[in-house]
């Protein structure tokens, strides 16, 4: 039972390289909702397991034990593994509450300081510009209801009128798209497990593609939708980009640029399925089916425990 449960936690590692080439070979809005599934989905598999994991150590409390009626310890594999594995994971799910919690409060913090930074600020159309030299632009989730595009007077005098619109209809793409539950859903996932840490910079490249593409689609226009991301990314490498921005706002200028531009450069994507993909649902439902077999067969363990016949 203790082996079935352990393969969940060291499934997620082989994540991050399914999720490049995914991110590379697979259209950005597949890509995207592909990515960021399997990831929830396995840092659900790692939760439940290391809840399931806690119970050997709990059940040896007498006090628990006599909640749930055992005439018997539990047997869930030799005790010394049974009882460490379990004590391990006591502490990490307590680091893991802890991150969460922690991560999460400053996370909103940052969101609610943004809003506070542009809330007095007049907006046409969901935009609003913020008097500030240093070359920015992003899409500002709301906290209760609509979004809306922030862009810097100083990212506005970089670009030209055309470039402009490409900017706009990128962020406004984050916006429609809902972009920001994406990245909070990897955010959170990587809180629960370090291998799905790795994963988050691969949901933002996707999300930034497929705000690229929609970009491209609104204006017609792909060279010139390359032509922005690059200038827009080179103004703002020369001023000092806001380091404490939520990481839910998603910027023009996010990501590996370069390979965004040449992306651009090439014929629009199209919708296809890489073998990475089969690939990574494969991995889900093998810590799935994993993660499945290791609760009934605690469950099964339980009854033994309680003096019962196991199910049919």
């Amino acid at each position: 039972m203790i082996a079935l449960l352990l393969v969940p936690l060291l499934l997620p590692w082989a994540l991050p390289a399914l999720a490049r080439r995914v991110a590379a070979r697979v259209r950005p809005d597949v890509a995207l909702w592909t990515i960021t599934t399997a990831s929830a989905a396995l840092a659900v598999g790692v939760v439940a397991c290391l809840g399931v994991l806690l119970l050997p150590l709990a059940l040896a409390i007498p006090p628990l034990a006599a909640l749930v009626h055992l005439v018997q310890p539990l047997q869930a594999g030799p005790a010394p593994l049974a009882l460490g594995t379990s004590a391990l994971s006591a502490g990490v799910v307590a680091v893991t509450g802890v991150t969460v919690v922690r991560h999460g409060w400053s996370e909103v913090k940052r969101l609610r300081s943004a809003h506070g930074d542009v809330a007095h600020l007049p907006h046409v159309g969901g935009v609003c510009v913020l008097d500030d030299s240093r070359p920015d632009a992003y899409a500002l989730p709301g906290l209760t209801g609509a979004g809306r595009v922030v862009v810097t007077s100083g990212m506005l005098r970089s670009l030209d009128a055309r470039e402009r619109e490409v900017l706009l209809a990128h962020e406004r793409a984050h916006l429609a798209s809902r972009h920001h539950l994406f990245l909070a859903a990897a955010q959170l996932a990587g809180w629960c497990h370090p291998a799905l840490a790795a994963v988050v910079p691969q949901v933002s490249f996707a999300a930034e593609r497929a705000a690229d593409e929609a970009a491209a689609r609104a204006t017609g226009d792909r060279l010139l939708a390359a032509q922005a991301v690059g200038r827009a990314a080179l103004a703002g490498t020369r001023g000092r980009r806001r380091s404490e921005g939520s990481v839910l706002a998603a910027g023009a200028v996010t990501g590996p640029v370069p390979a965004r531009v040449k992306a651009l450069l090439a014929q629009a994507p199209a919708r296809r399925f890489a073998p990475a993909v089969l690939a990574m649902a494969l991995l889900c439902g093998t810590a799935g089916a994993s993660s499945l077999a290791g609760a009934v067969w605690l469950h099964r363990g339980v009854e033994i425990a309680q003096g019962e016949h196991p199910s049919d």
